[in-house]
Order: structure tokens, then C-alpha cells, then sequence
């Protein structure tokens, strides 16, 4: 059943300006990001006490194993916290009972292990709205060989895919997995990234410009969109490229990543039903991107304010409403 979501609307004016304003890598001033960010905005659905669970968003999250059940966590709950109602885990036997102890917010299937995996993760998906897959997997055969059929089947249902973490070494295995699905977002860091364009073109980046190779990386993947992380985040569909460099923090703890692919997940969802109306140019994915590049950045932010080097990603998740709040709602 479908569901409509009623965006906040930007006033014509407003719009105008913002067409005028963006162009393919405009989002790297300050203006220029602010003005996207009213962009982001227009697809966040209002509150209302008229809707019922569910509505703003099920996600479900890939990942989890006895070595790492940290990572997804912070991305099932970071989901949660940018406003999705709810939140799954689908990992391993050994890592079910650790991430359940973290949260009782979450929902955990214990199923990544069983020799039925696939099935037992694809009776769910007609119940969500994005999957994340990556956070905490591993790269046991079995574990990646059961996640390539969950995103066949999750690439059957039309649902949006981020793939992070070592989903992206499973895709770097096997680019024909993303080739082509539109609403697949590859979010690696600088590592990852030159992992994945060596597994495409057969060679290491062959541009300084960073940007340029952000877009043929998408482009020879079928127009997926790509996200590499770094002192920028740049972003690209294989048509625009934005760049998000809102000041963050020094500080590199692990975890960082989850937040963003939690939040990217809902993201995702709440631009693909706002629809290219509410987008006025850049594609929605591209758009949900940049706001999760955006918000992780400002929970970097504002946490360092508070604990500077001993900052980590728990921080982090305490800043995602206030930083949500900033970037979108005020």
C-alpha cells in the first residue's frame, strides 16, 4: 500500500533562487550548501499526530557478526533518531544477543547465518522502506554470499539500498550487483573508493579532481549514486556532483560511517516520496546524500564542542536531534 507523505513546501521565490543557484558541484560554499540544505528540508515529512507507526519509515540494517555488532547498532539507531518509526537488524546468531543489550528500540533477527538467510530476510522486505547493508558484516563467504541474494531480492522490491562498509568490498567482488539499480547509494571512504574504481576500470584513480572521478565512478555503474567520504564529502549520480564541506571536527572515531548510512537510509526514503517536484534539479537521492553528509558533519561538530578528543560516535547519536534540528527545522 502506498504511503503519501505530506514535505514541507519552499516558497516560490525560494525556489527560483534555488534554481538559479545550483549547478552541478554548486554545493560547496557556504551559501551553496545552505541552499541546498533548504532543499533537504522540503523532503523531511512534518510531524503529526494523525499518522500511525510505521509511516516516516522502516528500515532495516545488514550487518552484525560476533566480531562487530558496534556498527549496526549506531546505524539501526542512528535511524531511528533522524525520525524513522522503526528499526531492524538482521546479523548473526552470536551478535543478536549483544545488540539486543544495547537497545530495546531495536528489532533484531538473529538470521544472517542461517543457511536460509535469504528467505528468512525476504519475507521482511515488502515491509520496508530502505536496507543498509555493510554495518558490522564481515567477509565471511558464507555471510557475503547470503547478502548477494538479499540485494538480488532487495533489487527485485524497488526499495533504495545503501551499501557501505563491507558491502562495498562485496560489491568491488562483483560490480554487476549495483550496476544499473538507480536506487542503490555507494557511500566508501578514500580507501574503499579507489578499491571500487580499480575493480570498474581496471586501473588506480586516474584524476586529481575529485570530483570528476566521483562522476565517472558513477557513470560506469550505471548512474547509482556514490558518495566519498573524506574532508569533503562528494557526492554524485553520474549527472551532478555536490560537494558537502560543512566544518566538522578532527576527530575520526569509528562509527562515524553508521551514523551517516542509518540516516542516509531514512533519508532516502522521505526523497523518494517527495518526488523530483520537491527536488527542483538534483535527483532525491542525490539530495538525501548530501543531508546526511551534512547532518553527521554537524553532530562531528557539536559533540567535539562538548568532549573534544574523547569524543566518539555515542556522542555523536546524543547530537543527532539538536543537530536535525539546526540543519532542518529552524
Amino acid at each position: 500500500m502506498a504511503v503519501v507523505l505530506r514535505c514541507r513546501a519552499i516558497p516560490a521565490c525560494s525556489r527560483r533562487a534555488l534554481q538559479r543557484a545550483f549547478s552541478p558541484r554548486a554545493a560547496s560554499s557556504v551559501h551553496d550548501m545552505d541552499r541546498t540544505s533548504l532543499l533537504v528540508r522540503a523532503i523531511v515529512p512534518p510531524l503529526s499526530a494523525s499518522k500511525h507507526k510505521g509511516q516516516d519509515g522502516r528500515i532495516g540494517v545488514v550487518g552484525g557478526c560476533q566480531e562487530y555488532t558496534g556498527a549496526p547498532y549506531f546505524a539501526a539507531i542512528s535511524a531511528l533518531k533522524v525520525g524513522a518509526d522503526l528499526s531492524h537488524v538482521f546479523c548473526t546468531r552470536e551478535a543478536a544477543p549483544v545488540i539486543k543489550s544495547y537497545s530495546p528500540e531495536l528489532i533484531v533477527h538473529p538470521v544472517l547465518d542461517s543457511p536460509a538467510a535469504v528467505q528468512e530476510v525476504q519475507k521482511w522486505l515488502p515491509r520496508l522502506h530502505a536496507l543498509v547493508v555493510g554495518p558490522g558484516l564481515g567477509r565471511d563467504e558464507q555471510l557475503l554470499g547470503s547478502v548477494q541474494g538479499i540485494l538480488e531480492a532487495s533489487k527485485a522490491t524497488g526499495i533504495p539500498i545503501v551499501i557501505d562498509a563491507d558491502g562495498l568490498w562485496l560489491v568491488a567482488q562483483q560490480p554487476t550487483l549495483v550496476q544499473g539499480y538507480h536506487k542503490a547509494i555507494l557511500t566508501p571512504n578514500h580507501v574503499e573508493f579507489g578499491r571500487l574504481y580499480e575493480a570498474v576500470f581496471g586501473g588506480p584513480v586516474d584524476s586529481e579532481d575529485q570530483g570528476d572521478a566521483v562522476l565517472k565512478l558513477s557513470q560506469a555503474l550505471g548512474n547509482v549514486t556514490v558518495v566519498q567520504k573524506g574532508a569533503r564529502d562528494v557526492i554524485s549520480d553520474g549527472q551532478q556532483v555536490l560537494v558537502c564541506s560543512r566544518e566538522g571536527s578532527g576527530r575520526r572515531c569509528g562509527g562515524q560511517g553508521d551514523l551517516l548510512s542509518g540516516s542516509l537510509g531514512v533519508l532516502a526514503h522521505w526523497a523518494l516520496l517527495a518526488g523530483p517536484e520537491r527536488t527542483h534539479g538534483p535527483s532525491p537521492l542525490l539530495l538525501a546524500a548530501f543531508g546526511a553528509c551534512s547532518l553527521t558533519r554537524q553532530c562531528n561538530q557539536q559533540a567535539f564542542r562538548k568532549h573534544g578528543r574523547s569524543t566518539t560516535t555515542t556522542d555523536m547519536i546524543a547530537e543527532i536531534g539538536a543537530a536535525f534540528r539546526e540543519l532542518f527545522e529552524t
